[in-house]
């Protein structure tokens, strides 16, 4: 969803928090205006307070301030998402080999219902499913590895370039390429093997990084909309 519609913010959420889910669930779009007055309206916020959130916002880089223009989302392009995805790949190596020696069995559990529903999506073609599952097999790494520091570092890269990884989700054929290596991480996560789950991950992202020019044109078209 894009826009300013959908559901009001919960008012036990700090408003910068609310913005900030807002950008890195795709509702605000790439070089998308951000109005105080709107924003304040749909977050229950006052002024002050929504003008706050957007300077932290922008010091996170996913907010940028045009001259006679206001704020807007920041737009990442093709390089700097390369970029992002470089860091990525040393951090969130770090993180699954850290995480392949703390493995409880209910994390292992856990770790194989997500490559199964993995599976599923992709033989359903539910690409929104599998964007998803996606997501939620990387934070679930990053939270085993217990480094704080990378976490918030890689939490913070990923809202950067959350527009990137939707549409790379969504390139034809991607599903079909990264299922495999996203079983590849989590079995050698579940054999405890933290050169392997290093290795794995680190492959991954160099498909990534591979397959991010593929997708620069229908990025283009889809932020000037």
């Amino acid at each position: 969803m894009t826009g300013t519609e959908g559901a009001d913010a919960d008012p036990a959420v700090p408003v910068v928090d609310a913005i900030r889910a807002a950008i890195t669930e795709g509702e605000f779009a790439p070089n998308q205006r951000l109005v105080e007055a709107d924003l304040s309206e749909r977050f229950g916020a006052s002024r002050t307070s929504i003008r706050t959130a957007l300077v932290e916002l922008t010091s996170e880089g996913l907010v940028e301030r045009v001259q006679n223009r206001g704020a807007r989302v920041r737009a990442v392009s093709l390089t700097e998402a390369v970029e992002i995805t470089e860091v990525r790949m040393a951090l969130e190596g770090l993180c699954a080999a850290k995480a392949a020696t703390r493995l409880t069995d209910a994390d292992r559990e856990q770790l194989r219902a997500i490559g199964a529903a993995m599976r599923d999506a992709v033989a359903a073609s539910d690409l929104l499913g599998y964007s998803d599952l996606n997501r939620r097999l990387h934070s679930l790494i990053r939270d085993l590895a217990g480094q704080d520091t990378a976490r918030t570092i890689l939490e913070r890269l990923r809202a950067q370039n959350v527009r990137h990884q939707f549409q790379l989700a969504m390139h034809p054929g991607r599903p079909a390429v990264s299922l495999p290596q996203h079983l590849d991480i989590i079995e050698a996560l579940c054999a405890g093997d933290p050169d392997a789950a290093e290795a794995a991950m680190r492959r991954h992202l160099r498909s990534v990084i591979d397959t991010l020019p593929a997708i620069e044109p229908t990025r283009r078209r889809f932020n000037a909309l």
